[in-house]
């Protein structure tokens, strides 16, 4: 480097450190954000979809223009929300059958078990909707909204640990490191909105269970402008964001005019592209400081609509506010919203943990739809359901009349989907009668990626990143197919 560059990139270090330059994970997650569309011929973006991403014109014409994941982390129970199996009650006691079991492997905490007593749910199911779809006493709210959705029940995975059971379902590996779909979508097609985030993420303030990790909606080999940005409840929805003490909008929008034009001297002499792409990203933050807050404010909501989403609407990081905060997003753009609510595993006391579960989501899920119904949202915007994988039949540890537990079980799980394409109403794929097994139309994670994808517009086979010498997808090497049965 030569004296003069060196002058240039002190003087540069400086403007930032003198004006607070702290965007944090913001400029980390945004920085040359539209590299890509800068290289994108002008005006080959298909059908609803702006230029920026790679997929441009889209693989086929989409039937969803947005996503919101209400992923429910740890592993709700099928057999206590949407998979009726009333011989377990039957045989309530009993051990699991060899011939069920079928020396399927089992998790270090119940596999030393003398037996595995079956145990039914305490719960009553009864039906709804015009398909007389099974759903349990704990959601009062969803049962209303089955004709909206599509009920999975024959979901499966290979993981059987949380760690890499959640890792598979967000980013199509078990191992870390890999994309994460909000990512995936956001370097394929680009974004909607340049005053806010692509990909935001929400996280159920307060929760405990198992823990979440930050790479779970990172961008893993992918550029780090494509990660997913977290949003917080409080007066700072988004960290580093706002302008440090002492430093006014005004100085702020002068320290961006003075940087820009160090940029343009340094454009001028290298002709680099992706310093115009820089400070692009710059006055995108600037612009997200009135943004944010303002798709982050939830007073201005009707009270009708409040009211819709439960009492709970009123706290803030609560799963109702973030249901709530995401109808927003997506309103205003924001293609990829991802929700994570803790607090599913329950290894014991499963009476009590899936009654406060329950509440705290099923009239904000049921809200959703509602909301994004009413406003012609839902027809475009796909919602998603569901954790990492199912709950054993059996009884993790003593089995009483008012108490059970159960173990992580990845033969089976549901998962629904509604809006964006989905087909309406559908219940796809069975369980055997003890609900331990898939006998029919089972869908794999990959399968499941498939479909999110393809509803988006994607062909899963064609939206790959050369890494390490492979041309790596979020459905990876193995066959994965889309499931057609719950298309619109």
């Amino acid at each position: 480097m030569s004296g003069n560059d060196m002058d240039f990139s002190t003087t540069r270090r400086h403007w930032l450190q003198q004006f607070g330059m702290g965007f944090g994970g913001i400029a980390a997650a945004h920085m040359l954000q539209r590299d890509l569309a800068a290289a994108a011929p002008a005006g080959s973006h298909g059908p609803g979809i702006p230029s920026g991403g790679v997929v441009n014109p889209t693989h086929h014409a989409p039937k969803a223009k947005r996503v919101i994941y209400l992923f429910q982390a740890g592993g709700p129970s099928q057999l206590e929300t949407w998979d009726y199996k009333p011989l377990l009650n039957e045989k309530q006691g009993e051990p699991l059958p060899d011939s069920v079991r079928q020396g399927q492997r089992l998790t270090g905490m119940s596999g030393n078990q003398a037996i595995l007593p079956l145990a039914g749910s305490m719960y009553k199911f009864n039906r709804h909707g015009e398909n007389g779809t099974w759903v349990s006493e704990l959601m009062p709210h969803m049962a209303k909204q089955v004709d909206q959705i599509a009920v999975i029940k024959s979901m499966y995975t290979e993981a059987i640990n949380h760690d890499p059971a959640i890792t598979f379902l967000q980013t199509g590996n078990q191992l870390s490191g890999r994309p994460s779909i909000g990512s995936w979508l956001h370097y394929g097609l680009g974004s909607e909105n340049d005053n806010l985030p692509t990909f935001v993420v929400l996280v159920t303030k307060g929760k405990g269970g198992q823990p979440l990790y930050s790479r779970l909606w990172g961008s893993g080999f992918l550029p780090a402008r494509y990660q997913g940005v977290q949003f917080r409840s409080g007066k700072e929805p988004v960290l580093y964001l706002s302008n440090p003490p002492g430093i006014s909008a005004g100085s702020r929008r002068n320290m961006l005019d003075r940087l820009n034009d160090l940029h343009q001297l340094e454009q001028d002499r290298l002709g680099d592209p992706a310093l115009a792409t820089r400070i692009e990203q710059y006055e995108m933050a600037y612009r997200m400081q009135s943004s944010v807050p303002d798709v982050a404010n939830l007073a201005d909501e009707p009270q009708s609509v409040k009211d819709l989403y439960g009492p709970d609407v009123s706290k803030p990081g609560s799963f109702a506010a973030n249901c709530l905060l995401a109808r927003r997003l997506a309103e205003r753009g924001v293609r990829f919203i991802q929700l994570y609510h803790q607090g599913w595993d329950h290894h014991g006391n499963i009476p009590g943990g899936m009654k406060t579960q329950c509440r705290d989501t099923d009239q904000p899920s049921a809200a959703l739809l509602q909301d994004l119904q009413q406003r012609g949202l839902l027809d475009d915007t796909l919602v998603i359901w569901g954790g990492e994988f199912g709950r054993t039949n059996y009884s993790q540890g003593t089995l009483t009349a008012t108490n059970y537990g159960r173990d992580h079980h990845p033969r089976c799980f549901t998962m629904w989907m509604a809006g964006g394409g989905v087909k309406p109403g559908v219940n796809h794929g069975e369980t055997c009668p003890f609900g331990y097994n898939v006998v029919a139309d089972g869908v794999h994670v990959r399968d499941f990626h498939a479909t999110l994808l393809h509803l988006m517009g994607i062909d899963h086979h064609r939206l790959s990143v050369k890494f390490q010498g492979l041309d790596a997808r979020l459905t990876g090497v193995e066959p994965a197919r889309v499931v057609n049965e719950i298309l619109a």
